[in-house]
């Protein structure tokens, strides 16, 4: 499996699997309407910058420092990966979303709402840096990494977009509901499979 695709495979995957975004963006889109729910994907989009800046500085220092350590944290990212993907197969796909409490979001408020709903999310720091621990090696130049960045905060941004005008339509977001029970099962077993093959793949 070559970096990119291991990129995108595992980025996408980890995208779709319901979480702390997911329930934010579902919930102003759902009593704020679709312009409030694409304002706030953007800040989770905004946020995953800053999970790929200083994973892209550590786990560089890592690959200078120690190899040791680097395949430490290589193995524990491929760890990670087979435990979300056990827990997205055992989710039962209902989203717990607090749709009581309304207050009207100005534009600003409403990206804030993602960006520090992303920044402030450990699990994100953990996909993060477990991605990059996988397919960053030595080889890997720098231009290639921000790419893989700026893949995966454009991908949050078109996914969580594509949340936001579902969630803002009554029949759509009831089709995304039931879609998403499908969609836990299937994520949940490819990433645990990509886990288990990393962890046994040979370091670059």
């Amino acid at each position: 499996m070559t970096e990119i695709l291991a990129v995108a495979v595992i980025t996408v995957l980890a995208v779709i699997a319901p979480g702390a975004d997911f329930a934010m963006v579902v919930r102003n889109s759902y009593l704020h309407g679709r312009r409030t729910g694409v304002l706030a994907a953007t800040g989770v989009a905004a946020g995953v910058l800053v999970h790929v800046t200083y994973t892209m500085l550590g786990v560089g220092l890592l690959i200078a420092s120690s190899t040791f350590l680097f395949t430490i944290i290589k193995l524990v990212g491929a760890a990670y990966l087979v435990y979300i993907g056990v827990r997205t197969f055992r989710a039962r796909g209902e989203v717990e979303v607090d749709l009581e409490t309304r207050s009207d979001l100005t534009p600003l408020q409403a990206l804030r709402s993602g960006f520090l709903t992303n920044v402030l999310n450990p699990k994100t720091t953990l996909f993060v840096v477990s991605t990059f621990a996988q397919v960053v090696s030595p080889g890997t130049p720098v231009y290639r990494q921000v790419g893989y960045g700026l893949f995966m905060s454009l991908a949050h941004l078109l996914w969580f977009g594509v949340v936001a005008v579902f969630f803002s339509h009554d029949r759509m977001r009831t089709l995304m509901l039931r879609g998403q029970k499908i969609l836990n099962k299937v994520i949940g077993s490819v990433l645990a499979g990509l886990g288990i093959s990393l962890a046994f793949a040979p370091s670059h």
